[in-house]
C-alpha cells in the first residue's frame, strides 16, 4: 500500500513537470524542485505565491483581479516561472505537498508577513524581490512586478 501511494505521488509530480513543460493551461507549478529545474534551464526567476486559497480574501482578490487575467498570464509566460505554495484551511492536500510547502515557508519565514506574499527568487533560491496584493488590476501589477525583475541580475552578482 505504501509503495502504491509513493508511486501515485511520484506520478503526480511527473505529470506536473510534463504539464508545465508542455504548456498546460494552468501555468502554476506546485513543486519547488521542479520550478527550480525550469528556472535553471530557462534563466527565468521563480515567482512564488504564498497563498491561502480557501480562506485568505486578499489572496482570492489577487488571483481574481490579476493572476486569472490574460494580461498577467502573457507577462508571466515571458518573464517568470510560476510557483504556488498553498496553505488552505478547508482543502485537503497530499501530505508530501503540504510538507514541502511548510518546509519552503520556514525557509523564507522572515520575508513572509502575511498572505498573500509573492517572492521573486533566483534559481538558487536567493530572494531578490517581494510583492503582494495591489489595487489596479493586472496592468498595474505586472508593471510594478516588472520593476523587480532587473534586481535578479544585481543579486546574482553578489
Amino acid at each position: 500500500m505504501i509503495k502504491l501511494i509513493k508511486l501515485a505521488l511520484a506520478a503526480g509530480l511527473t505529470l506536473t513537470i510534463f504539464a508545465t513543460a508542455l504548456g498546460s493551461t494552468d501555468p502554476w507549478m506546485t513543486s519547488y524542485d521542479a520550478a527550480v529545474k525550469v528556472a535553471k534551464k530557462s534563466g527565468k526567476p521563480i515567482m512564488v505565491d504564498f497563498t491561502g486559497s480557501d480562506w485568505c480574501s486578499w489572496c482570492m482578490k489577487l488571483h481574481e483581479e490579476v493572476f486569472n487575467k490574460p494580461e498577467f498570464k502573457k507577462w508571466a509566460a515571458k518573464n517568470v516561472v510560476l510557483l504556488e505554495l498553498d496553505f488552505p484551511h478547508q482543502t485537503q492536500q497530499p501530505k508530501e505537498l503540504a510538507d514541502q510547502n511548510m518546509r519552503i515557508e520556514r525557509k523564507y519565514h522572515s520575508m513572509i508577513e502575511g498572505f498573500p506574499t509573492i517572492l521573486f527568487l533566483n534559481a538558487d533560491g536567493t530572494v531578490f524581490g517581494k510583492y503582494g496584493y495591489d489595487h489596479g488590476g493586472a496592468a498595474k501589477w505586472t508593471e510594478n512586478a516588472s520593476r523587480l525583475l532587473p534586481l535578479q541580475k544585481a543579486v546574482a552578482k553578489r
